[in-house]
């Protein structure tokens, strides 16, 4: 049986709040260690908190969070080790991938990235670090579709969403955001003019810099 129009909107409303839990998460505005109840980010979110349990459950099987029985869910702490793993392996992943693929993107396709690009440098500007921290995801994730291989599109999305950008924040209130968002203008350029060196090279100083700047609890 088809699911009904309520059930899809439901599945909507899970994935979308989903969505902007992890991209809260990942940019720190949603701290390791707090304890957060549904009621709480439904208020946040302007939703109710059914929304908001069924999506903190899917972030449960992800282990981005940890149930706290009788009070809500903890954002699960992620170590210097981790993040200098993660960033290792998309650097071993994500340069090279980039740099395949960038002959084979359509012209037709540039406008989109492009688009994609402005909205990373809007939520920039907008200080909002949940539609910054979402539309980068959605950016490098569409690059990485054209690669045409789901497992290594998959790998990256866990990866990502495992890391903790704690100095988002503070490159919000020196006025820095804006510029590191545009960088992503950087890299649609390069895949313009098919330099591959050049997006390689533009990928690779992004990727380090989000361990080396954004990543790290000094940055703040």
């Amino acid at each position: 049986m088809a699911p009904s129009l309520v059930q899809m909107e439901k599945v909507s409303l899970r994935d979308r709040v989903g969505r902007a839990l992890r991209a809260a998460i990942i940019s720190g505005e949603m701290e390791p260690g707090v304890v957060y109840s549904a009621p709480s980010l439904g208020a946040r979110f302007g939703v109710s908190a059914t929304p908001v349990r069924e999506a903190m459950l899917d972030l449960v099987r992800e282990d981005l969070v940890e149930i706290v029985p009788n009070k809500g869910f903890r954002v699960t702490e992620v170590s210097e080790a981790d993040l200098d793993q993660i960033t290792e392996i998309r650097l071993l992943i994500e340069p090279p991938a980039v740099r395949k693929i960038t002959p084979v993107i359509p012209e037709a396709d540039f406008a989109e990235l492009r688009e994609l690009a402005q909205n990373i440098v809007t939520g920039a500007e907008a200080g909002d670090l949940v539609d910054y921290t979402e539309a980068d995801r959605v950016f490098h994730l569409r690059l990485l579709s054209y690669a045409d291989n789901p497992r290594l599109t998959n790998l990256v999305s866990d990866l990502r969403a495992r890391t903790r950008l704690f100095g988002l924040a503070a490159l919000r209130e020196r006025g820095e955001l804006v510029g590191v968002a545009r960088e992503h203008h950087d890299i649609v350029d390069a895949i313009e003019s098919r330099d591959q060196d050049a997006v390689e090279s533009a990928m690779r100083d992004h990727i380090s810099q989000v361990r080396g700047r954004w990543a790290s609890p000094a940055a703040e």
